[in-house]
């Protein structure tokens, strides 16, 4: 069954309304007016002791009949007044609307740049203004999923194009064959890595991350992330300072936290320079157990403290630090994923930057079945 459209349905109102009113007016009219007037002719008659019956009769029928006619016309004409009106305020009503429904099919066609003026009824504006929020939000994202297109497209170009070097180097006579299998496998484990944030990403997206929880101690997982990570910051060099002697019993997934911590512990090293450092602390009470990772680095604006989670984003987009922006999403969403959380906190460009994931204390529980390979 087909439905009437909106603006069909304000004018049949509108001239539900009207005919309402007129009908009112018709019905009311049509009875008051003769007794009224006969009621008024009898007290005349009564005044001035004048009979004339037959008159009164003539000019009471001639009375109705021009009410009658009257009433006809004011009908129609009101009516076809009514049927205007209608038809122009269901257009003034529908305007905005029909400008809202022009702007979502523009969103939908992927065409974010032309806003919607806000109309002058509130509720249709706070729409209009939900709508260019849409807009606005949908643009950012086209940017930032734009920009991870060629982050990735670089990320990969440089591994592959290292390996090509190095292949065509062994062609050459240029590098033996264990220089060459070094320099491979070095590049084919950072494009598994990449690989593998594409794919966390994903589940995370598509709320597919499954945990494996184990009874550990969270000191013990830091200290072993620290030293894997240890070399890089020797190389760079940037001091790691790891406080994490305390035993703290928790019950996490090891590797998603291994993976969580790495993200965290890397960022704080991309973004600290030279001679910097960064402070890796574990704490805990009763309830909650916390990783700290403090770093000398670049901080970051007030206006960016949250965003720094948001998929694709870089604080510093034309920086040369490295990855794609999506190390911090990761980490963030393996922390929730646990019932903690991950924050950021800085006091400002140059001044350096504090992410505290937070984990819940919970009773060790007897292991899971392992996950499944995704």
């Amino acid at each position: 069954m087909r439905h009437a459209t909106l603006r069909a349905r304000l004018f049949a109102s509108y001239g539900v309304v009207a005919l309402a009113g007129a009908a009112t007016v018709l019905i009311l009219t049509r009875i008051l007016v003769p007794r009224l007037f006969d009621d008024r002719m009898q007290g005349i008659g009564r005044t001035t002791g004048v009979g004339g019956g037959q008159m009164a009769a003539s000019q009471h029928n001639a009375v109705v009949s021009a009410l009658n006619t009257s009433l006809i016309i004011g009908l129609s004409i009101s009516l076809v007044v009514a049927a205007v009106a209608a038809v122009v305020m269901a257009r003034r009503v529908l305007r905005p609307i029909d400008d809202l429904r022009a702007a979502t099919s523009r969103l939908a066609t992927g065409r974010y740049d032309q806003p919607v003026a806000a109309p002058s009824e509130p509720e249709l504006a706070a729409l209009a203004n939900d709508v260019n929020r849409l807009a606005t939000a949908l643009t950012q994202t086209e940017q930032r999923r734009a920009a991870l297109i060629g982050d990735i497209a670089h990320e990969m170009r440089t591994p592959l194009t290292t390996i090509t070097g190095y292949v065509d180097g062994f062609g050459d006579g240029l590098f033996d064959k264990d220089e060459m299998i070094a320099a491979v496998s070095a590049e084919t484990a950072r494009l598994r890595r990449l690989a593998a944030d594409l794919a966390a990403v994903s589940r995370v997206e598509e709320g597919q991350l499954t945990l494996d929880p184990t009874n550990t101690d969270l000191s013990v997982i830091v200290r072993t992330v620290g030293d894997r990570l240890r070399p890089q910051f020797d190389a760079k060099p940037v001091t790691l300072i790891i406080d994490a002697t305390s035993s703290v019993d928790v019950v996490v997934d090891l590797e998603r936290l291994a993976q969580a911590l790495t993200n965290l512990i890397g960022n704080a090293l991309a973004y600290t320079p030279p001679s910097g450092t960064v402070r890796v602390s574990v704490e805990a009470d009763a309830q909650i157990a916390c990783v700290e990772v403090s770093d000398s680095g670049r901080g970051i604006a007030p206006e960016d403290l949250e965003h720094v989670f948001e998929r694709f984003f870089r604080a510093d987009p034309n920086g040369h630090a490295a990855g794609t922006g999506i190390g911090l999403t990761i980490a963030r969403s393996i922390a929730r994923a646990h019932g903690g959380d991950l924050t950021a906190a800085s006091e400002g460009t140059d001044r350096g930057a504090t992410f505290s994931l937070t984990l819940p204390r919970r009773r060790p529980v007897s292991l899971s079945p392992p996950r499944s390979s995704q």
